[in-house]
């Protein structure tokens, strides 16, 4: 396990643009989706355990989805700055909405999280709340990027959206930690 770590590591060190933030976002968030997988699969108490899971599987995999997508389109919005064509604003936006998903699924995560964390079986709520937490601090760091894609579009209703969906994950993340162990 250490050592895919390590590459994993290695990978978002490297010099190149991409992977970025917006990858490792996607993919902390995709991890804190395992959690709650792992949470519902080990709670024999939990009376919703199955249909979390089944939740936190799907949320999982859109995630690992989406950190593939960013690397497309932030490759794209790269390229279009660098030309200075009339694809930089279409492409900015594109880089934006990859991380307003981002956000949006992340604070998904983070809702179930914190679900696990209240209704879960003894240590699986350690886990669910660590994972809610991972989920949260995610969601704002594709905030982040959505705001920086959108810098020439302050008004822009995604922006405003990203933020809801980070606000809520806090939320829930402030919740799942407060959860009895």
């Amino acid at each position: 396990m250490t050592e895919i770590a390590h590459q994993l590591a290695e990978t978002v060190s490297s010099a190149d643009a991409a992977p970025g933030s917006g990858w490792v976002a996607s993919v902390s968030a995709g991890l804190a989706a395992a959690l709650v997988v792992k949470d519902a699969s080990r709670s024999e108490g939990w009376e919703g355990a199955e249909g979390a899971r089944a939740q936190a599987v799907e949320l999982r995999d859109r995630l690992l989805a989406l950190a593939g997508q960013d690397v497309r389109a932030y490759e794209r919005a790269l390229s279009a700055l660098a030309q200075r064509d009339a694809s930089l604003e279409r492409s900015l936006v594109r880089a934006a909405e990859v991380p307003l998903a981002i956000a949006e699924t992340a604070a998904d995560v983070a809702l179930l999280a914190a679900e696990a964390a209240e209704a879960a079986d003894g240590a699986a709520r350690a886990d669910a709340s660590a994972a809610a937490a991972l989920a949260s601090g995610a969601a704002r760091a594709a905030v982040r990027l959505v705001e920086v894609n959108l810098v020439t579009l302050q008004e822009d209703e995604r922006l405003g959206r990203a933020r809801r969906a980070a606000d809520a994950a806090s939320e829930a993340a402030g919740r799942a930690l407060a959860a009895q162990p």
